[in-house]
């Protein structure tokens, strides 16, 4: 992304060639925990912008590198999408050091700081609601998998080895059949176990936290592996004092289900804000 130096922002919070970038929305910030930040464009600062009794996180941006175009080709490059989640996210632990904050979507834009302003402005009592919601507590994210089971097994020659024009042995196709059968009701008896053991860790630790997500589970071409199976992906917004009840429940789970439970956190809890 091209460098640009910052110049003094005119009367409406503009500055020439510039749009207004927002990561967050918090209550009070210290501007000295944003120092040093690049953000998502060197040579100009990340900031704190009033808007009423709130805070916005802030940066000008050049306006020409961050159009729709140019935001959809940078966000179909999976090297400079992972730089600027990566970026953004920064900005968004940094501000979250200081006390609840609410994160925006990568790519929330404005034409101004007075636009900014006016838009989140008006969106106060929303905004004021989720860092209410939040306060105290921290996003904590739990992967669940299970063992995949037995492969699919290979095609099955004809019942006893006969030849197909051939006349099947009397009973040997039915038997064929039932061992099918089995197979299948196998297959189904696991999916169901793995439904449960999903929905019971996950009720288990729903009633540690305040509030739960369910997200969708990773396959195969996510997880990197086919040994395994994931069951359940699910973030929880957890009360800070919390955190080792979680990591003791989850424990129990993995003694008691042979599951591997992968926990994350705390992080900043980007699934509990809603569309802000």
């Amino acid at each position: 992304m091209t460098t640009t130096q910052h110049t003094a922002p005119t009367a409406d919070g503009t500055t020439a060639g510039t749009a207004t970038y927002v990561y967050a929305v918090c209550r009070q910030l210290a501007p000295a925990g944003l120092s040093g930040l690049p953000g998502l464009a060197e040579g100009f600062p990340v900031r704190a912008l009033r808007c009423g009794t709130l805070t916005a996180v802030v940066q000008h941006v050049p306006a020409a590198d961050f159009t729709q175009e140019a935001w959809e080709q940078r966000l179909s490059d999976r090297t400079e999408l992972e730089r600027c989640a990566r970026a953004h996210h920064e900005v968004v632990v940094a501000a979250a050091a200081g006390g609840p904050t609410a994160p925006l979507a990568l790519a929330t834009l404005y034409r101004s700081d007075e636009r900014a302003r006016e838009a989140l402005g008006a969106d106060a009592a929303r905004f004021s609601a989720v860092l209410d919601r939040i306060a105290g507590h921290a996003e904590w994210g739990v992967k669940v998998s299970l063992p995949a089971g037995s492969p699919r097994p290979p095609a099955e020659p004809p019942p006893d080895g006969a030849r197909c024009d051939a006349p099947a042995a009397p009973g040997a196709g039915r038997a064929y059949l039932e061992r099918k059968r089995g197979l299948h009701r196998a297959r189904e008896h696991r999916h169901d176990q793995a439904l449960r053991t999903a929905e019971d860790i996950d009720a288990a630790l729903s009633r540690l936290a305040t509030e739960a997500r369910r997200l969708r589970t990773h396959g195969q071409e996510l997880t990197g592996t086919a040994a395994r199976r994931q069951i359940l992906n699910a973030a929880y917004l957890l009360p800070h004092e919390r955190a080792g009840d979680l990591a003791a429940e989850a424990a129990a789970w993995r003694a008691r289900t042979g599951a591997e439970i992968e926990l994350s956190g705390p992080w900043v809890p980007y699934s509990f804000v809603g569309e802000v």
